[in-house]
C-alpha cells in the first residue's frame, strides 16, 4: 500500500465525537498516517456540536485511539505526527455561520473531504451550508448509511445532497466493500479462467451468503427497532455481496463500469410476493437463550424495549436472478443477531459431476464448494475431493480444502481495516468501492416490496432462542429445495 500516491487534502469529519468516528474512523486515519499514506500537507478537522474546550475533545480522541488501536501499532512518532495534523472545531451543523470558520481552516488550494458521520436527516443542511460558505465546488462528500428507511426517504436524502454535489463527488459508504476478501472477489472471478468459465448456471448449484452476529442490540434499540434486520443488513451489505458474486464482467475496472453491472443484477432480482412470502422468506426475533454458555435476554427484554415490537432481528430468504447466467440458481441470504458465532461468509456450491463412478455410500459428501470468509478470519477455501491415503483405503474419498488464509499466508502484512481502504480511496478520488444512487434505489425497491408484503399479511416474526441459527422455518426454507445451510452446528 505504501507505493500509492495520495494528494494532500483537508479531511473534515462531521460528528467527530460519535461512536463511529471514535471507534473506527480516527483509528483508520491513524493507520493510514502510520503507513505513510497521508500526504505531509493533509490536515484533519474534527467537527462536532459538543461544547467544551478544543483540547478536552482532542484528548478524548487520543484516548479512544489508544483504546481501539492495538498496542503494537501505537508508535509514539506516528501518534505524535497524527495528533499534530488534528484540530477541533465546535460546529452547529444547521447554522451557516460556523462554516465560515471551517472555510478559514481549509486552504483554498486543497480539496476538502467532508465525511458525514451524522444522522442522514442533516445531510442536506450540511451540503447547503458548505455551498453557502463557498466550499461545495472543491468538496467530496462521504455519506454513511443508513440513507433513509425506504425508497422515498432515501430519495429525499440523495436529492438534498444532489442539489449541491454531482454524483461524481458523492461517496456512499458500505464498509463491507472495503474488506480485503470482498476486493478479492473481483480478482478471483475475473483474473482466473478456472472460476469465471464455471461461474454460471451450468456449473453452480446454489449460493449462500451468511452474515451472523453474536451480539444483540447493544444499546441501539432506538435505531434498530425502527429499522430491523432487513433494512439494517440485507438492503445494503448482503445485496452488495450478492451483486459482486452475480454481476457480469465489467468492461473495465472503472467505478461506473463496475456499478453498471451491479445495477443490472439488482434490476434482475425477482420480486417475492404472494405465496413466496411464506415459502421464500423467514422473519425471526430472538427470545431469551444462551450465548457462550451465559444466559442473555430476548429482544423484547432488552433495555428500553417495547414489549409489543414486531421488528425482526433475523431474516433468511431465497433470491432468484432473472437472467441467463443465473437462471435456476437460488441465492440463499441469511442474517441475524444473537447467532451462535460471528460469521460472514459466502459459499458457492458447484454441481456434481454428471456421471458418478465411486461407491454409492460416499455420494453424499461429493460436491465442490468455494468458501469466501469475510470474518472472523478473512480467506478463501476451495473444497475438493481427493483419495484417502493408505494401501487399505482403496478409492475411498475425502473432502479437503485448498486454502488461502490471508493472515497465515502473509504473516508480515497487516490486513487493513475496511475503513482504511475506503478513506484512502476517497482521498484518491476513486469511486470503485462506493455505492451509486441508482444502486440504492433498486435495492430499496426490492426490499420495500418485502416489507409491504409482511405488513399487508400481518406477518409476525417467528421466535428463535438466542444462541441458535434462527427459527426452524429458516432450515425448512432451504431443505425444501433439497439443500442445507453450510457448516451449521
Amino acid at each position: 500500500m505504501a507505493a500509492i500516491s495520495v494528494e494532500p487534502c483537508t479531511f473534515a469529519l462531521f460528528g467527530a465525537l460519535g461512536d463511529l468516528a471514535l471507534r473506527k474512523l480516527f483509528p483508520a486515519l491513524y493507520q493510514l498516517d502510520r503507513a505513510n499514506l497521508l500526504h505531509a500537507d493533509t490536515r484533519l478537522l474534527a467537527l462536532a456540536r459538543e461544547p467544551g474546550s478544543a483540547q478536552e475533545h482532542l484528548t478524548t480522541i487520543e484516548n479512544h485511539l489508544r483504546r481501539h488501536v492495538a498496542d503494537a501499532d501505537l508508535e509514539p512518532a506516528a501518534l505524535g505526527r497524527f495528533l499534530g495534523r488534528l484540530s477541533y472545531q465546535h460546529l452547529d451543523f444547521l447554522q451557516p455561520e460556523g462554516y465560515l470558520a471551517l472555510a478559514e481552516q481549509a486552504p483554498a488550494e486543497l480539496p476538502l473531504i467532508a465525511y458525514f458521520a451524522t444522522a442522514a436527516a442533516v445531510y442536506g443542511a450540511i451540503c447547503e451550508n458548505l455551498d453557502k460558505a463557498g466550499l461545495a465546488g472543491r468538496t467530496r462528500v462521504v455519506l454513511e448509511k443508513p440513507i433513509g428507511h425506504d425508497l422515498e426517504s432515501s430519495r429525499r436524502v440523495n436529492d438534498a445532497v444532489a442539489r449541491f454535489f454531482p454524483e461524481s463527488r458523492v461517496y456512499r459508504i458500505d464498509h463491507y466493500l472495503g474488506k480485503e476478501t470482498v476486493q478479492n472477489l473481483i480478482a478471483l472471478r475475473f483474473a482466473n479462467s478456472l472460476f469465471e468459465t464455471q461461474w454460471n448456471q451450468n456449473s453452480i448449484s446454489h449460493v449462500e451468503i451468511t452474515v451472523a452476529e453474536k451480539v444483540g442490540i447493544e444499546g441501539r434499540w432506538g435505531y434498530f427497532d425502527k429499522a430491523g434486520q432487513l433494512r439494517d443488513m440485507i438492503q445494503n451489505h448482503l445485496l452488495q455481496l450478492l451483486c459482486l458474486i452475480a454481476m457480469d464482467p465489467p468492461s473495465e475496472l472503472s467505478a461506473d463500469s463496475i456499478r453498471d453491472e451491479k445495477v443490472k443484477v439488482l434490476k434482475a432480482l425477482a420480486p417475492i410476493t404472494g405465496d413466496g412470502l411464506s415459502t421464500r422468506v423467514v422473519r425471526g426475533q430472538y427470545i431469551a437463550g444462551y450465548s457462550d454458555g451465559k444466559p442473555v435476554p430476548g429482544y423484547l427484554e432488552e433495555d428500553n424495549a417495547n414489549a409489543q415490537s414486531d421488528t425482526e432481528t433475523f431474516v433468511a430468504l431465497r433470491a432468484d436472478i432473472r437472467n441467463w447466467r443465473w437462471s435456476g440458481v437460488p441465492f440463499y441470504l441469511r442474517t441475524g443477531k444473537r447467532m451462535p458465532q460471528k460469521l460472514s461468509q459466502i459459499v458457492i456450491h458447484f454441481k456434481e459431476t454428471p456421471h458418478y463412478i465411486f461407491a454409492p455410500e460416499q455420494r453424499l459428501q461429493v460436491g465442490n464448494k468455494l468458501i469466501i470468509r469475510l470474518q472472523p478470519d478473512e480467506g478463501i477455501s476451495l473444497r475438493v475431493m481427493t483419495k484417502e491415503q493408505g494401501l487399505d483405503k482403496g478409492m475411498q474419498l475425502r473432502s479437503g480444502p485448498l486454502q488461502l488464509n490471508f493472515s497465515d499466508t502473509w504473516r508480515t502484512a497487516r490486513i487493513p481495516d475496511a475503513y482504511e481502504r475506503l478513506l484512502l480511496e476517497v482521498m484518491r478520488g476513486n469511486q470503485n468501492l462506493f455505492v451509486r444512487k441508482d444502486e440504492i434505489e433498486y435495492a430499496w425497491t426490492w426490499c420495500d416490496q418485502l416489507i409491504a408484503g409482511w405488513r399487508n399479511a400481518g406477518d409476525a416474526p417467528k421466535p428463535y432462542a438466542a444462541g441458535s441459527w434462527g427459527p426452524m422455518s429458516s432450515i425448512a426454507l432451504i431443505t425444501r429445495d433439497g439443500r442445507a445451510w453450510y457448516g451449521d452446528i
